[in-house]
């Protein structure tokens, strides 16, 4: 036999993935001289016959095992919501599949999706899975299909997309509408037609979602277009009904009476506090519920777990990281029912500061389940019912500790933007009946606050332990943003020390001294738009809005991933028992807060997307009417406008401003008319009309009302100036009298089926 043989090349490419190369294999077997046009023959027959593929000019890869690093095509997304590629070859894709498993290192990609490819670190796992961890992403595609209404037309139909952002339309044939009806909520992909066709592509209907009509349709369009995993796997919900929480040595809590406090409809409650007072401070304990007693490390629970990454909070109902069956039952701290929980006791001094605290494995029963109102009425002086009960020894020492503790806080000054949250209210029948502001109380800055002193707790525990820890990190605001922030604060005649570290106790100076004043609205958008967004992340870069060095989450394990991990971590930390944190998991920790970032970020995306389209339903019948709003974008195509009372965001074109000749001021965020030096700027209150409404797409149309106001006068001397310069700024002229209007949204009539009520329309 001839050296070198298929069998030789077959085991040395098995044994050395990495040796893609002919120049590789040749080096590695030491085949030299004519036994390299035999290996040539040899890798041209294996190609032929299917058991290798050729991955670029010169190199191979077996075809049933990827290479370590190679070109990926994602394809395709299942039903439980992963996403699947495979590797790409001159002769196009190859090999088994590939489940996408997040960024690879350090890489800063944004996530791929349906179409995209990206230079990938391909790993096997030992259930048998190959795993595609993202180094670069070379093409970011057009994802090819769209969520959108489905109309009917003499010859088929036509798919109008539901988001703002898609121009595409799909003509759909009768033979491809499978089923969908004239109104239904659809997904639907490109159908191959050959050559280029000029034109309405056509377009196959995969998938009816809802009809438009349907109460919950803005929160099914959020869900389909963000690829939010809905149904959970068989073998999950299995798991789910069947676990049993790990037998383990636990602290009795039984008879300390900790109590739940949430939002009066809350489904779990994972937190639980108590408090009472010592002699030189307060003791204070918050438990949490041991999910990780029913979540082990690569159960099918974990798996769907983490890929989920977190809970989605829609307007009208959430899908959970967790089934039912543990979210809102076993795993639940529910009232008067044992409960297995980690729990930390957190020794405060009478001012504020932590003495010391200590993580405990335990079992609680829970006393009272209060909604956060009950709680607040109890200590306002109206108690009633559990809160009445409860009141002398539970309520008012957690107010005590409370008050002791908010003295440190006040003085640690995290970053003081309490901006108005509000909630869309839906009657038996999912109809809207109202737009309200959630009242901050001080019982949810009670809870709030201490769920932080736990999360530090634990962060700092497992830095103690020398424990890897996934953070909680809010980064320091960059040196763009804050260069940004004091030319933004100088067109308003202010200042702004730069070069210097920020910190918040400035930026809370600034919000005081402003409180109430012209420039309040704008101020405080401008601050927050200087910050950096809070991820998770291996590496502790501190929490600036907190004004914390180190922060972790642990206080939500039944709907955030990460505090699942931390739980993991403490009890490998403590020696708790076998559930804890294995190195496998503890040397993929950069990968999983990467990937739990990641769906944070979708799930915030869905959960904006679905409150847009049920505001636009909501005030569906008010056009024609005034509005009260702020002034919360400003670009060169218009401004964006928050209206009062209900929050929703509107556009108005400014083209449709006035006739005089309009100019973009960034450094300002303003913009202002050239002759007058008028100006609409970021922040600013003004009188707003309703003009048109789409509700598929969540859009607004508004006409602006109010008369600009006249600039700063430090602005309109630096405007002159530039304008001198420059011989005129870039602007854009509104009224008849100039160029067609341009940055005004498209706006769809179809996107409601004809005689639709406003009942209808959801």
């Amino acid at each position: 036999m001839s050296f070198p043989n298929r069998q030789t090349v077959l085991d040395f490419l098995k044994e050395n993935p990495a040796a893609t190369s002919k120049a590789d294999i040749a080096k590695g077997l030491k085949v030299k001289g004519r036994e390299r046009a035999i290996l040539r023959e040899v890798l041209e027959e294996l190609e032929r016959e299917g058991k290798l593929e050729r991955t670029g000019k010169r190199s191979f890869a077996q075809a049933d095992r990827p290479p370590p690093t190679g070109l990926v095509e994602f394809t395709r997304m299942t039903r439980e919501g992963d996403l699947i590629g495979q590797c790409v070859g001159d002769n196009g894709l190859f090999g088994p599949e590939l489940i996408y498993g997040g960024p690879s290192g350090k890489s800063r990609s944004r996530a791929p999706g349906k179409g995209d490819r990206a230079m990938c670190k391909i790993a096997g796992r030992e259930d048998g899975e190959w795993r595609a961890y993202v180094v670069t992403l070379l093409e970011k595609r057009v994802s090819d299909r769209i969520v959108g209404l489905y109309n009917k037309t003499p010859h088929g139909g036509r798919v109008t997309p539901a988001s703002r952002k898609e121009r595409r339309e799909f003509l759909i044939q009768e033979s491809d509408r499978k089923g969908a009806k004239d109104g239904d909520l659809v997904v639907a992909e490109p159908k191959p037609q050959g050559r280029r066709q000029y034109g309405p592509a056509l377009g196959v209907i995969t998938e009816v979602i809802g009809h438009i009509t349907d109460a919950r349709s803005a929160s099914l369009i959020a869900i389909h277009a963000n690829d939010i995993p809905v149904d959970f796997p068989e073998a999950v919900i299995e798991e789910a009904k069947t676990k049993q929480p790990a037998d383990v040595k636990r602290t009795d809590l039984t008879r300390t009476p900790l109590i739940t406090i949430d939002p009066h409809d809350a489904r779990d409650h994972d937190d639980a506090v108590y408090a009472e007072e010592l002699h030189d401070g307060w003791r204070v304990i918050v438990a949490i519920a041991d999910v990780s007693a029913y979540v082990t490390e690569g159960s099918a629970l974990d798996k769907e777990a983490e890929k989920r990454g977190n809970s989605t909070y829609f307007p009208d109902r959430v899908v959970p990281m967790l089934p039912f069956e543990l979210s809102a039952e076993a795993c639940s701290l529910k009232e008067g029912e044992l409960r297995p929980c980690l729990a930390v006791e957190l020794i405060f001094g009478k001012d504020g500061h932590k003495k010391s605290h200590r993580f405990l494995r335990a079992t609680m029963r829970s006393a009272a389940k209060l909604a956060y109102e009950e709680a607040q009425a109890a200590i306002d002086g109206k108690p009633g019912g559990k809160a009445g009960d409860i009141l002398e020894t539970v309520l008012k020492p957690l107010w005590g500790a409370y008050a002791a503790v908010s003295k440190a806080r006040d003085k640690r000054s995290p970053l003081d933007l309490d901006l108005p949250e509000r909630r869309i209210q839906f009657d038996a029948e999912g109809e809207i009946t109202g737009i309200v502001t959630k009242e901050r109380l001080e019982a949810h800055r009670l809870i709030e606050e201490f769920m932080i002193q736990a999360n530090v707790a634990a962060a700092e525990t497992l830095e103690q332990k020398q424990s890897p820890v996934i953070y909680r990190v809010h980064d320091t605001p960059s040196d763009a943003k804050i260069a940004a922030f004091a030319d933004f604060l100088q067109t308003l005649d202010m200042k702004w020390t730069i070069g210097e570290r920020p910190q918040t106790h400035k930026f809370n100076k600034l919000l005081a001294e402003i409180r109430g004043g012209d420039y309040e609205g704008m101020i405080q958008q401008m601050v927050l738009r200087s910050q950096a967004q809070a991820i998770y992340s291996e590496e502790n870069l501190g929490h600036f809005g907190l004004n914390l060095e180190r922060y972790s989450h642990f206080t939500s394990p039944i709907r955030r991933y990460a505090d699942l991990v931390v739980h993991r971590a403490l009890i490998t930390a403590h020696g708790f028992g076998p559930d804890g944190l294995s190195e496998r998991s503890a040397a993929r920790l950069e990968e999983i807060a990467e990937h739990i970032s990641t769906t944070e970020r979708r799930s915030m995306a869905a959960e904006r997307d679905a409150t847009d389209r049920y505001l636009a339903i909501f005030l569906a019948d008010r056009v024609g009417a005034e509005f009260e709003g702020r002034i919360t974008g400003v670009t060169p195509a218009g401004l964006f406008v928050a209206l009062a009372g209900s929050g929703a965001d509107g556009f108005v074109p400014i083209s449709s401003l006035s006739d005089e000749y309009w100019v973009h001021d960034a450094a300002a965020m303003a913009v202002y008319a050239r002759g007058s030096g008028k100006t609409f700027s970021l922040g600013q209150i003004v009188r707003i009309r309703l003009l048109e409404v789409t509700p598929l797409q969540g859009g607004l149309l508004l006409e602006m009302l109010s008369e600009p106001l006249p600039a700063p006068k430090g602005r309109q001397e630096a405007r002159k100036a530039l304008t001198r310069e420059s011989g005129g700024s870039r602007g854009h002229r509104g009224g008849g009298g100039g160029p067609p209007r341009r940055g005004k949204p498209k706006f769809d009539k179809r996107s409601l089926p004809p005689g639709t009520t406003k009942k209808k329309r959801r």
